[in-house]
Formats: C-alpha cells, structure tokens, sequence
C-alpha cells in the first residue's frame, strides 16, 4: 500500500495572512523565490507509523480482510478527512484547526517490530504489509523529512503463542523473555535509523514513541462480546475468528499476553531512554515516550468495533486521536507550531461527559438502522 497524504485544504489562503508563522513563505512564493511545491514543503509535517490499530481495520471475511488491508487508507485515528459527525475526528482535523499541515500515514496491517532483514511470507506481501524497517525506509526515502513522527507499532509481535508446544504455553516466561529482548533490540534498531536521519536534518524533529495498549482491560471488553457473542453470534460476528488468527487472544492465553505487553512497553522505555543518552543536549531532535495510549481504560466494549471486538470502533478512534492530540503538545511546541488546545487538562471529565453523548446518539442510530433493515 502506498503512503497516504493529506494536505490541509485552503492552506494557501490561510498562510496569506499577515498573522500566519507561514507569511514570509507565502511572500517568498509570491515574489517568485520558491513554487508552490516548496511552500507545501514548509507546512508542518507529521507522519505516522504503525500498524492495523491505527488503520480503519476490522476481521472480517478472508477476502474482505485482504482488499481492505491492500486498498484501506484513512477513516482511522490519525487520518480522516471527512468532515461529517458521523466520521473519526482524527488528528490531522484537530491539527488542521490549530495550522495548515500535511500529514502522511505509513501504518499497515499487520506490522511487526522485525530486524532489518526479514523474509516476509507471501501473504504479507499480498496484503501489502510493511513492517517497521520497511516503513522507516519509505519514510526516511520521502521528499522531505516530517517535522513529527508519531510510533504506534507492535502489538502483533504479541502472539506468543505461535509455535510453542502444549508444555511450553503453560509455563512462557522463557518464551516471553525472548520475544521482549528480541523486540526491544529490533526496535532500537529502527529508531536509530530514524534519529540518524533526524539529526541530519536543518530542522527541529520531534520523535514520539507510544506504548502499547493495556491488555488487561482490552481483555475485559473482550470477556463482555465473548458472552454476547455466545447469546447471539450474531454480535461481534467475527470474535471466534480473532481467536483463530491470533492465538494470544484465547482466555488461556490472555495471562501471557498481558505480561509480555507490560515487558515490551518496558522495553520501549528502555530504548527512549538509551537513545536520549546518545543525543547532544542542543540537538535539533526531541524524543520521547509516552503512555497516553497504554494507560487508556479499554474496558469499555463501546470502544472496540462490533465485528470483531478487537480494533477500535469509530468511538475508539475518536478517543485515540484526543488522547495523541493531547500527548504531542509538548512536541509541536519543539518544532515551532503553537497549539491551541482544544481541550484544557481540566476539561477531561467534560470530554467524557461529551463521549458519552456521543455514544448515546449513535447507539439511537444504529437501533433506528436495524429497525430499518439497513
């Protein structure tokens, strides 16, 4: 799958005013110094790397999983451009409310934290799969270096299960010991690409690095569609076949993921901080970790989508990119756009009283669309 790229629209006019940071661009453009494409050039750039949680995803039919992991581009978290309520608010709007940007989305389904060389199996290929070197190097290889780049990657190199003997998946920790290290050296790896790049740059970068998900109460949203899916198969129609794709997801199984989740986002910290180590103090990179995305409440079957209760609903989504807009805050301040938040820190009870009526106009909706058989 190609990068997707969104450019704010009327970005041209909005760079014009006076009061714009842009201005002294859109008069260079103007006098003739520089085209139109070097003034997109100088938009912020945020680019995003990742895999099937930040892509508008879902198990469904083999056929249906295929083309839309080949073919799927935007309605997820970081990039939406439709602007109707019944839409994902996603990053790239609440960003295009703050400054005209351009925003790339590198995620594939599917993505692993892998070593630089791996043979990928034929299936991967027929989906288009890019793991995580194979996104930095078509990131790295792009006209222009971002100013942000978010990394959201790894929650598939969490089926352990894969492999094992009946005897080795009752006692893992050998097995999940493995997986983290070989993770976290994988993963430093890759980021170690990206900042050398980084640094090469004539402009500030900031790297954010997320963690993953928090399982355990990934797994009490799950344990709610297990028993509605056992009353009606027809909710959340898809869930036995989660199971089948990603063995870690079985209740047996559901203990070992939840530590090696904990151990790999253990690991993520650890590289954050080995890398910091190595970056001059005046460096022109920022690099940071950040849990915004690991400590959210999961619990909440809203959130997960209703074929597979597995990856984000539009609700799901919609919290992903308020929890990211609000991560990156000190990130855009580095690399110069001054954001005004749409939410303060004190109107997080607000945001959820707003969630909430959120829900309950879609949950109408959709009675209203059953009741029509549509």
């Amino acid at each position: 799958m190609k990068s997707a790229t969104a450019t704010s629209p009327g970005y041209l006019e909005r760079v014009s005013e006076p009061s714009s940071k842009l201005y002294p661009d859109y008069l260079a453009y103007k006098s003739g110094k520089i085209d139109q494409a070097e003034l997109v050039r100088r938009l912020p750039h945020i680019a995003m790397i990742g895999d099937s949680l930040s892509k508008n995803f879902y198990i469904s039919s083999p056929a249906s999983i295929l083309w839309r992991a080949r073919t799927e581009r935007q309605r997820d978290w970081f990039l939406d451009t439709d602007p109707s309520p019944q839409s994902v608010y996603s990053l790239y709007e609440r960003l295009d409310q703050v400054t005209p940007l351009v925003v790339t989305e590198y995620s594939t389904s599917g993505a692993l934290v892998t070593p630089s060389r791996t043979t990928e199996q034929f299936s991967r290929h027929l989906a288009r799969t890019h793991n995580l070197p194979g996104q930095i190097t078509r990131l790295t290889r792009a006209k222009g270096f971002p100013d942000v780049i978010l990394l959201w990657i790894g929650h598939n190199n969490t089926d352990w299960v894969k492999g094992l003997s009946e005897t080795e998946r009752k006692k893992p920790a050998k097995r999940l010991r493995q997986i983290a290290q070989q993770f976290g050296t994988d993963y430093a790896a890759g980021l170690r690409v990206l900042l050398d790049h980084a640094e090469a740059q004539n402009h500030r970068v900031a790297i954010v690095v997320f963690g993953l998900a928090d399982f355990k109460t990934f797994f009490e949203a799950r344990k709610k569609a297990a028993a509605f899916h056992a009353g009606d198969p027809v909710l959340y129609p898809y869930y036995d076949a989660t199971c089948r794709y990603f063995e870690a997801l079985k209740p047996e199984n559901q203990e070992g993921t939840i530590q090696l989740g904990l151990m790999l986002n253990d690991e993520l910290k650890k590289v954050v901080v080995r890398q910091n180590r190595i970056l001059k103090r005046d460096s022109n990179v920022r690099l940071e970790y950040s849990d915004a995305f690991s400590t959210i409440d999961l619990s909440d079957l809203r959130g997960l989508h209703r074929m597979d209760a597995w990856h984000p609903s539009i609700l799901g989504h919609d919290f992903l990119a308020y929890k990211a807009f609000k991560a990156i805050g000190p990130s855009l301040d580095f690399v110069g756009v001054n954001r005004r938040s749409q939410l303060s820190v004190d109107d997080q009870s607000d945001w959820h009283k707003t969630l909430e009526n959120t829900f309950r106009i879609r949950e109408t909706a959709e009675k209203l669309r059953r009741q029509n058989g549509r």
